[in-house]
């Protein structure tokens, strides 16, 4: 989970350094690498790409693309790790719509974790200038959307191949992304090929890694780990952007993985 963690990381800090291509050419690049390398997977393991669930699998594409899209957009309008800590809410808006979709329990405490991570939201757009009031409600629309994609992963379970799921939604993504940017198309240059390339290539790494993680152990011990991707953002955003986090910043994005980790101790030991 940790080397996903850092695929992830590489993926977001690439998507910074190509900022001024639009945001669907992004999402047509970031679709490109990933959908070569699943559809060779697929094909040489020999699993049927056509998955058993076609109406989840389109819904799951669909709406990924959209959350996608809108996270792509955070990176390029605000610094990476302060985009990558927000878009860590969506959870909690997973946690609440199974309980109206799925008809899951949430322990009262859990409510309150969700209180404090949004209260850190408000605290990190107070203390961060560079956060519009824009760019937090797309981050939490983004967020929202997101938790959209937790609950129809979930309805597929284990129905379906990763790999056939990943498929889906990216083969989706290439089509929509490439449609939309025909005519806004901005032809890369030099350097700018290698890193949208390489876009897709981490992308596809960080989901292989990531969903070997949860197949080798079980998905409350491994899922904390997750949170890494914010750490190694946060020191490739300064490293290479020079998007320095106050300690007031770094105090409220700890309130929202904090409280989003106690969310996960709490199922755990539910």
């Amino acid at each position: 989970m940790i080397i996903a963690s850092a695929f992830f990381s590489l993926l977001n800090s690439s998507i910074r350094y190509v900022d001024h291509f639009t945001t669907m050419q992004i999402v047509f690049f970031r679709s490109l690498g990933t959908v070569i390398c699943s559809l060779s997977f697929l094909i040489k393991k020999k699993i049927p790409l056509k998955g058993n669930n076609q109406k989840l699998l389109l819904l799951r594409g669909i709406v990924g693309v959209i959350a996608m899209s809108l996270f792509y957009k955070t990176l390029q309008i605000m610094p990476i790790g302060t985009a990558v800590s927000l878009r860590y809410v969506s959870p909690l808006f997973a946690a609440i719509l199974a309980v109206l979709i799925l008809k899951e329990k949430m322990k009262p405490v859990q409510w309150l974790f969700f209180i404090t991570a949004l209260f850190g939201v408000f605290l990190l757009k107070g203390f961060d200038t560079r956060v519009s009031n824009f760019a937090i409600a797309l981050s939490m629309l983004t967020a929202f959307v997101s938790s959209f994609v937790y609950i129809i992963i979930r309805k597929i379970g284990t129905t379906e191949h990763p790999l056939v799921i990943i498929n889906y939604f990216m083969i989706m993504a290439l089509v929509i992304g490439g449609i939309f940017s025909i005519g806004n198309w901005l032809q890369p240059q030099g350097i700018e090929w290698v890193v949208l390339i390489a876009i897709g290539l981490f992308g596809f790494g960080g989901q292989l890694y990531m969903t070997q993680a949860f197949q080798l152990a079980e998905t409350n011990i491994i899922a904390p780990f997750k949170y890494t991707e914010v750490l190694f953002t946060i020191l490739l955003g300064w490293t290479f952007f020079g998007e320095y986090q106050t300690l007031a910043s770094l105090g409220a994005m700890s309130i929202i993985v904090l409280s989003l980790l106690a969310n996960v101790w709490v199922k755990k030991n539910a």
